[in-house]
C-alpha cells in the first residue's frame, strides 16, 4: 500500500529511477503547500534531518541509509564512509532509529570492496525502507483489534487521542501510531482522532490532521493542555502514541507533551498505548533516565510559523524580546503509564519481559 495525497501514492522518500538522487517530502512547507526535495549528497540527507524535512524515528533512520548510499554514490573510501556516518549520527540525538539504520549500512559496506559499496548501499537502503512498510503495516494489523473492541463494546465511534505525528509522514508508509487507526477506518470502524497540536512544531495541527483529512478520517484539532479536560468529560476512549526510543524497561521517549497525556489517561482510567517498530527500541539503556534528549533552537518556541491573510507563509514572534526560552524535544513517560506496547509482533506489557517475550533475539544479542 501507498498512502495518497489527491489520489496519487505516495512514500515519503523513494530514490529516482536513474539512482543518482533521493526525494523527500519538505514536511516543514507542510500543510500549507505540498513540496518535494532531491537529496543528492549525504550533507543534504543530514541538513534534511537536522532541520526537519523529514523527522520521526524511522524516516530519520531511512534517510540516513540514503545519506551513506548517496556518499558512496561519489566517494566509497573507508574514509568518505566514516565521515558520512559521523555527519549523519550528529544531527539528532534522540531517535535510535538513525543509529540503528546507520550501523546496518556501515556493516553491510565496511567488509565489501569499494567498486561494490554504492551499488550496495543502495540495495540495503531500498531494503529498510521496505521493512519499514512492513513493520509498519503490521502494527496496524495487531492494533487494530484494540480500536475494534471498544468500538463492539461502546456501538459508537472510538474517540482516539494523539500526540505529534506517528502517522505515515514519520514513517516511509502506514505509520506507527495511527496505522491501526487507518486499519480501523478502512474496515469500516468508526473513528474519531483528537489531534493535539503538538507545540512548539505543532506536528500534530500541521502534519496528523493533514495527513487524516487526505485519508478521510474524521478529526478534530486541540490544544496540547485540553487532552485531559476531555478525559475528564469520558470524551477520549483511548490515547495512542508512538515513540523515539523506547528502553529495556519498557520506558518510553516521546515528544515533548507526552507524559503528562499518559499521567492524565492514568487518573481518567483512559488506556495509554504505545506503537513502535523494534528498531525503536533501545536494547542498550536501563532506563529512560539515559536517554539524551535533544535541545533543539529556542525560536521554535518564541516564533510560530504559519500563513497570513494573504496566504503568504510568515512566522511571528510571540515571546517579549529578550525573554529567554527552553526548548527540550522530548519527554520520557514511564512503564508503569503504559498500558500496552503495540509491536510489529503483537502487543506486550511494557515491561523488560514483556520486550524481550517478543524479541528475545534482540535482547540477547544486547
Amino acid at each position: 500500500m501507498k498512502m495518497k495525497i489527491d489520489g496519487v501514492p505516495y512514500r515519503t522518500i523513494w530514490p529516482d529511477d536513474n539512482g543518482r538522487c533521493v526525494h523527500i517530502i519538505d514536511q516543514t512547507r507542510l500543510p500549507h503547500g505540498l513540496v518535494t526535495v532531491k537529496l543528492e549528497t549525504a550533507d543534504d540527507a543530514a541538513r534534511a534531518i537536522s532541520d526537519m524535512l523529514v523527522r520521526g524515528a524511522p524516516l530519520i533512520g531511512a534517510t540516513a541509509a540514503y545519506g551513506i548510499a548517496l556518499a558512496m554514490r561519489n566517494d566509497p573510501s573507508d574514509a568518505s564512509l566514516d565521515t558520512a556516518r559521523d555527519a549523519l549520527f550528529a544531527t539528532r540525538p534522540t531517535a535510535v532509529n538513525l543509529r540503528w539504520a546507520l550501523d546496518a549500512l556501515v556493516a553491510e559496506l565496511r567488509p565489501l570492496r569499494e567498486s561494490g559499496r554504492a551499488v550496495a548501499a543502495w540495495r540495503k537502503s531500498a531494503e529498510i525502507c521496505d521493512e519499514d512498510v512492513a513493520i509498519c503495516e503490521a502494527i496496524g494489523e495487531h492494533g487494530l483489534p484494540l480500536i475494534r473492541a471498544i468500538h463492539e463494546e461502546k456501538k459508537d465511534a472510538v474517540n482516539i487521542l494523539t500526540h505529534c505525528n506517528a502517522g505515515w509522514l514519520a514513517t516511509v508508509d502506514w505509520g506507527t501510531a495511527l496505522a491501526p487507526i487507518y486499519k480501523a477506518f478502512d474496515a469500516g470502524i468508526p473513528v474519531h482522532v483528537w489531534v493535539d497540536e503538538t507545540r512548539p512544531r505543532n506536528q500534530g495541527a500541521a502534519l496528523t490532521a493533514w495527513e487524516l483529512g487526505r485519508h478521510g478520517v474524521p478529526h478534530t484539532v486541540i490544544v496540547d493542555n485540553a487532552g485531559g479536560h476531555l478525559m475528564q468529560q469520558g470524551r477520549v476512549d483511548m490515547a495512542i502514541t508512538g515513540t523515539d526510543r523506547t528502553t529495556a524497561n519498557g520506558d518510553v521517549c516521546n515528544k515533548i507533551g507526552t507524559y503528562l497525556k499518559a499521567l492524565a489517561a492514568r487518573d481518567n482510567g483512559v488506556p495509554f498505548y504505545v506503537a513502535l517498530p523494534s528498531p525503536t527500541v533501545d536494547w542498550t539503556l536501563a532506563s529512560g533516565a539515559d536517554v539524551p534528549i535533544e535541545e533543539r533552537d529556542g525560536a521554535e518556541v518564541s516564533t510560530v510559523a504559519g500563513r497570513d491573510s494573504c496566504g503568504a507563509a510568515t512566522r511571528v514572534r510571540i515571546t517579549p524580546d529578550g525573554s529567554p526560552v527552553s526548548n527540550p524535544a522530548f519527554d520520557v513517560t514511564p512503564a508503569r503509564l503504559v498500558t500496552a506496547l503495540v509491536t510489529e509482533r503483537g502487543i506486550a506489557p511494557a515491561t523488560p519481559e514483556g520486550l524481550a517475550g517478543l524479541f528475545p533475539e534482540l535482547a540477547r544479542a544486547a
